[in-house]
């Protein structure tokens, strides 16, 4: 890190760049995330020989993938291994995985991104435990537009409870929105009613047969939502009740019918999620979860007892499923864009994707497969040098793959570079079908990445 600029602690910052002085070029590309997309954008800019300084909040790369490592990915090794990081992983004897086979999240981090961040042309610039809390203008704030364009980003970052600030001259927005969870409120509206509960409602895909297994056991569990990480959820729940049989699902979903999150099953192209369709729908017609359709939860509140009531709407009338010890929650993600405030920035009101790609991505509209190929054009901000991309370009939309976001890098660092035909010649090598993730591990036991939360 010693060859980046640090200017100062946040109080100290002075004013040594004069109004209509260029930008210094030799200014790293700063890129904010360690995770697939982030360390790909680092991989085709170094093959440019450009100077890029990585910033991760985590205490290890992939660290968002490590809150879901026991989880499969969807597609092959072969979509999920971005070519100039393996082009620079090659040149010190990396052990290449099968490239046909599937990895959890543990394998995608431990196999391919942990090898990648040890390399010396990364090892280098990486910073971890480096949280981004805001980005501007150095000199300039967000009203003024005089000479906007030739002044550097000025990141404030916080590692250890010291803040600093770093120069950049571009910056690459690779944070994801994972973590920065949906609530069970079918209005997407944050009740304190539900902040209150995080201790008895879960976020994202817990490890149920696993590190909480003790969370669960022999305990009355609803899950919100109906794509593939909700129905994963509720098969490791019927798993543990054979082991503990006073284990109970409830599923709670908009849907008017149960059968629409089946999906294709032994129709569908994908016999990994056919399976899973399958599965649940076996699962709902034993009896053995009880759903919930057309449901509109309201409120989710906590009783006396510390038991938890869901309040709700079916068809317009009133209803509550109550003595709840634990919810699991599997609504989707939003974008963080807090940090960028400072920052000209254009998106989309609706999805919160950038702008330019909204109606490309557009869940209504699109699965993964749908989506056509887009690069740096796309993704331009109106804040020259800046761009968003990875999940979070995606905003709420769940469609992203993780190829996409390979080839978006690829295109940006192509243009930052200079060599503008590359960056036009906008490609997508997909899976054939081009769906998002889902898997199992074997009859008994299905792991899925989905819609609701990742595609790969």
């Amino acid at each position: 890190m010693s060859e980046f600029k640090i200017l100062s602690n946040c109080c100290q910052l002075t004013n040594d760049v004069e109004e209509k002085s260029l930008m210094n070029l030799d200014l790293p590309i700063a890129i904010i995330g360690a995770g697939p997309v982030g360390l790909a954008a680092a991989a085709h800019l170094i093959q440019y020989k450009q100077k890029v300084i990585i910033l991760e909040a985590g205490t290890e790369v992939g660290a968002n993938i490590l809150t879901w490592k026991h989880i499969k990915l969807f597609s092959q090794w072969k979509y999920n291994i971005d070519k100039a990081a393996s082009s620079l992983l090659e040149k010190y004897e990396w052990e290449k995985p099968n490239l046909e086979e599937i990895p959890t999240g543990k394998e995608l981090v431990d196999n391919y991104l942990i090898p990648f961040s040890k390399i010396p042309e990364i090892r280098e610039v990486i910073a971890l435990n480096t949280k981004v809390i805001s980005i501007a203008k150095k000199n300039i704030d967000k009203m003024k537009t005089a000479n906007r364009e030739n002044v550097p980003f000025v990141i404030y970052t916080e590692q250890k409870g010291i803040i600093q600030s770093i120069e950049a001259r571009a910056v690459i927005d690779a944070t994801g929105t994972w973590g920065n969870h949906n609530p069970a409120n079918s209005n997407g509206v944050w009740l304190k009613t539900e902040k209150n509960l995080r201790e008895k409602a879960f976020y994202g895909l817990p490890d149920i047969l696993g590190e909480s297994i003790h969370r669960y056991k022999n305990k009355k569990v609803a899950v919100v939502g109906s794509g593939h990480s909700a129905i994963n959820a509720l098969l490791e729940l019927e798993k543990l009740k054979e082991e503990h049989p006073e284990t109970e699902a409830i599923w709670i979903i908009r849907k008017e019918r149960v059968e629409d999150a089946y999906g294709g099953e032994e129709k569908d192209a994908l016999v990994a999620r056919g399976l899973l369709g399958s599965r649940i729908h076996e699962m709902v017609d034993k009896g053995t979860v009880k759903v919930h359709t057309s449901f509109r939860i309201e409120q989710l509140r906590e009783n006396n007892n510390a038991t938890i009531t869901i309040n709700g709407e079916v068809n317009g009338v009133k209803s509550e499923i109550d003595s709840i010890d634990e919810v699991i929650v599997n609504t989707g993600n939003r974008p963080n864009y807090s940090f960028l405030n400072e920052l000209r920035t254009k998106v989309d009101f609706a999805t919160e994707s950038v702008a330019a790609i909204s109606d490309l991505i557009d869940p209504n509209l699109h699965s993964c497969g749908t989506v056509r190929p887009h690069g740096e054009k796309e993704l331009r901000q109106p804040e020259k040098n800046l761009y968003i991309v990875g999940s979070k370009s995606y905003g709420r939309a769940p469609t992203f793959l993780m190829a996409t976001g390979y080839e978006q890098v690829r295109s940006i660092a192509a243009y930052m570079a200079g060599d503008i035909e590359a960056s036009e010649k906008v490609e997508l090598d997909l899976p054939e079908t081009g769906v998002c993730s889902v898997n199992f591990v074997n009859a008994k036991s299905v792991n899925s990445c989905d819609t609701d939360t990742c595609c790969s």
